[in-house]
């Protein structure tokens, strides 16, 4: 049983290798209209003549960073870009990423609060003065679905000519816990209370800010269901899929009880969702040191503040949301929250209340309860004799949540980089997000340097920061939802951050096509505290204590890591879930988590705070630098490369990597079905996209060989032409063609197929450079497109069975998991968990025609 990925930001890391997977719905596979060329066609002039422009005046006009230069010495572009890179990495520093940590991380910022509203309004300063956007007369504070909404972002990719900052608002409905009327109490034989849980965090006063506001957000379950259950206890390791079967199958009748299992291994919310199918009427959640590594009050640590080790008083909130079948709103499945907007019965959230424990109340119901702690997984099936009384008191209602954005215009204004972080935690939020946000904050500062100093995108840049993503990625899901048209047709990447900090161990996971870029760019950050190292180095670095640590833990851990560093998929848990699983978007997620040699994060309690991120997780801050550096570099990349740097034959090479699990994943070989047309599928697939490999190659060769041309020549009549024939055939006046950099994208805007003609061009203007320039521009125009759209083509209409919502036949959250993914869900889940040979023929069918018809789109 896989237990990958228990903890966001924590150690776990993902895993390929789980049976927590699932099947589809019956119909022929639909790869999604964006993958099969209508964004080729429909852009291809426009980003061409884009990048002509852009390319024209970088050869013959360039200024930046404040250096002006000779007509008659072009700068080579990987020289431009080197400058832009170098001039980039000198901005984030450490003494700035502590100060923004000490703003933001020293108070509550729950979804939907007063606090988190004022963040958002916070960050929409940040993003005004660092991009040079005057502050206007009305806040840019727009409910979603409003025309002023609507325009912000879809103005980007049309007629937006400078930087624009705004605020989205989402009206989710999200519940909020009541202090007073949360009990969990252990029942005498005459159902009379013997002992109550405190169900408080200490708040030690040598951490100042977890003191102060250590009963400012109570402990309790985002989307929990409100009620009072009454039942015998029953432990349930950490309340898995196999935990559960387990149970069963030893003869214990889990109708009526009360579920005890510990946090980890899977998403906290399927560990109610599980307890619910077995007829359990609640479940109660605690944070075990066992999961702590060698850093516990056993091996002779000082619980923290005193020392590193877990506070036992330390709760963990957190959503109980099913986030297996599908994340956001969960009254408006699929499409966006706004205020008016028609609510559905929801089906991805408990009807059984939950509660968070500390490990200091669960010891206790441990010792009366159920004799003992228990060892390792150890599951003896014993029923409490004494009942337990609980009662979840929340409150469920439609909250505004807040989404700030901000978009940086690009030559090529309608392609787009998508950078993001949530801005919401659980109570401060030192690890998670704020130091993600922190990290954002020092992307933010580093590229509006280079804009004010001359810089402009090649492509279209935004950046958000995400609301609520902490109860189920709700403000990230809002706007995919709301703009998914928009994103499918102009989102090259997005590159997402969450927990930057929380541990020495830096990760990544991503789409395979970010594979390779995420490990160069890895290679040219610096290790944050070691000068010959680099951050990709860093895979390999471990926590400064010392210690045993639980066997089943060890044996966990063994199974996790690996001698060489991998970036493996995503699964789910942060905000890159829409923008992959249900739009088709490459993502990729970083940050440093946990070993077992690092102090234990107490996530989501008040002990994640400003003082236990400086003292134990990042002391000095360079980490958080570090992930800064890198995400900057993973953004300029993808922005001003010419050709987009997505491998797509890493992605298609490791199709086969997925069959392999699928087989290996296998328990009955006559469900299996006959792979050998999906084989021959993902052959074609790595075929045709070898084949792009070498078009990408002479395309952007191609384009520097005619660029070249042109350029030698110190008054170039070809751009001479180029504007003449605008002029002539789009109706522009000549006041609006001097200023190469924004005139091209204006005119861009209104050309059309029928306006460009290169039949008509040479017939005006006879054949040579310019001709060649043009055509090179559109060979590498159509190159991206192909490259932008890869990811699209895993995306079906009809979704995944039994949660349809995520689409993507290629990886999605484990069923059973949450958290890690599950590669080629739909076959596999068909095969391990329905066990229906016929299910498996169909899913394995049309995954089949999806990938033929991927390798045909790659071809054409």
């Amino acid at each position: 049983m896989n237990t990958e990925k228990s903890e966001k930001g924590g150690f776990y890391q993902p895993s390929t290798t789980s049976k927590e997977l699932l099947p589809h719905p019956p119909g022929l596979v639909q790869v999604r209209r964006y993958s099969t060329g209508l964004i080729f066609r429909k852009f291809l002039v426009l980003g061409s003549f884009s990048l002509i422009f852009f390319l024209l005046y970088k050869t013959h006009s360039i200024s930046f960073l404040g250096l002006k230069k000779d007509k008659k010495h072009s700068e080579s572009y990987d020289s431009y870009i080197k400058r832009i890179e170098e001039g980039y990495l000198a901005v984030p520093s450490a003494e700035s990423a502590l100060a923004a940590s000490r703003d933001y991380a020293t108070h509550p910022h729950l979804a939907g609060a007063v606090e988190d509203f004022q963040d958002a309004k916070d960050i929409l300063a940040l993003f005004q003065s660092e991009f040079g956007i005057s502050t206007p007369t009305t806040e840019p504070i727009y409910p979603a679905g409003s025309p002023e909404s609507r325009e912000a972002t879809l103005s980007t990719t049309s007629k937006l000519n400078k930087p624009a900052a705004w605020v989205d608002i989402y009206y989710p409905v999200m519940n909020t816990g009541n202090a007073d009327g949360m009990v969990v109490e252990l029942l005498s034989e005459s159902d009379q209370p013997i002992w109550k849980a405190d169900l408080l965090e200490d708040g030690d006063p040598r951490d100042e800010t977890a003191a102060k506001y250590k009963h400012s957000v109570p402990p309790f379950h985002g989307f929990s269901a409100a009620g009072e259950a009454i039942g015998q206890l029953v432990y349930a390791n950490h309340g898995t899929h196999d935990d559960y079967n387990k149970l069963i199958g030893a003869g214990v009748d889990l109708k009526g009880k009360i579920i005890l299992a510990r946090y980890g291994a899977n998403f906290r919310g399927l560990k109610v969702q599980g307890a619910a199918e077995h007829g359990a009427v609640g479940v109660l959640i605690y944070s075990d040191p066992r999961d702590d590594g060698s850093v516990t009050v056993e091996n002779g640590y000082e619980p923290y503040p005193a020392g590193p080790a877990r506070n036992p008083t330390s709760i963990q909130r957190g959503s109980v949301m099913y986030l297996s079948i599908y994340a956001g709103d969960p009254t408006t499945p699929g499409y966006p929250a706004y205020e008016n907007a028609t609510r559905v019965e929801p089906t991805n959230i408990p009807n059984i209340p939950s509660l968070p424990l500390s490990w200091a109340n669960a010891k206790l119901l441990f010792e009366e309860e159920l004799g003992g702690v228990p060892e390792g997984t150890k599951l003896n099936g014993r029923v409490g004799s004494r009942k337990v009384r609980m009662v979840n008191d929340v409150d469920a209602k439609v909250t505004p949540i807040w989404n700030t954005m901000v978009a940086i215009p690009g030559h090529i204004k309608d392609e787009v980089v998508l950078l993001g972080c949530h801005r919401d935690a659980w109570v401060m939020g030192a690890a998670d997000p704020t130091s993600g946000t922190v990290s954002l904050h020092e992307v933010v500062r580093g590229l509006g340097a280079l804009y004010k100093r001359g810089w402009k995108p090649l492509r279209t840049i935004v950046i958000a920061s995400w609301d609520a993503e902490e109860y189920g990625l709700v403000g990230s899901t809002e706007w995919g939802e709301d703009f998914a048209d928009w994103i499918q047709e102009h989102v090259v990447s997005y590159v997402n951050v969450d927990v930057s900090v929380s541990g020495s161990r830096w990760f990544a996971s991503a789409s395979p096509s970010l594979a390779h870029l995420i490990q160069r760019s890895a290679r040219d950050v610096p290790h944050p505290t070691d000068a010959q190292k680099t951050l990709w180095d860093a895979h390999f670095d471990i926590g400064p204590y010392e210690g045993p640590v639980d066997a089943e833990f060890a044996r966990m851990w063994d199974r996790m890591t690996s001698d060489e560093p991998r970036i493996g998929p995503l699964g789910s848990g942060s905000d890159y879930t829409v923008f992959l699983q249900r739009l088709g978007v490459a993502s990729s997620d970083q940050g440093f988590g946990n070993t077992p040699t690092d102090a234990p994060y107490h996530y989501h309690s008040i002990y994640d705070s400003q003082m236990w991120q400086e003292v134990y997780a990042d002391p000095g801050f360079y980490k958080h630098v570090a992930v800064a550096q890198n995400l900057g570099l993973l953004t300029l990349r993808l922005t001003d490369s010419l050709i987009l740097p997505l491998n797509t034959t890493q992605y298609a090479l490791e199709l086969d990597s997925y069959v392999d699990t699928v087989i290996k994943s296998t328990y009955r070989e006559e469900i299996l079905p006959d792979l050998f047309p999906l084989r021959r599928a993902i052959a074609k697939l790595q075929d045709a996209s070898l084949k792009l490999d070498e078009e990408k190659a002479a395309a952007e060769k191609a384009f520097h060989k005619a660029l070249k041309k042109i350029s030698r020549a110190r008054n170039p009549r070809a751009i001479r032409r180029i504007i003449q024939w605008i002029k002539e055939h789009l109706g522009i006046s000549a006041q609006e063609v001097q200023d190469l950099r924004f005139g091209a994208l204006k005119w861009m805007s209104s050309m059309t197929e029928s306006s460009f003609s290169e039949a008509h061009l040479c017939k005006s203007h006879g054949k040579g450079p310019l001709l060649d320039f043009i055509r090179a521009a559109k060979r590498v125009r159509a190159a991206n497109q192909k490259l932008m759209a890869f990811e699209r083509g895993f995306i079906s209409e009809d979704g995944i069975k039994d949660r349809e919502w995520y689409r993507h036949l290629g990886v999605a959250p484990g069923k059973h998991l949450g958290y890690a993914p599950t590669t080629l869900p739909g076959l596999t889940e068909a095969i391990v968990y329905d066990e229906d040979r016929e299910l498996a023929e169909h899913e394995a069918a049309r995954l089949t025609a999806l990938i033929e018809n991927l390798a045909d789109f790659l071809e054409v």
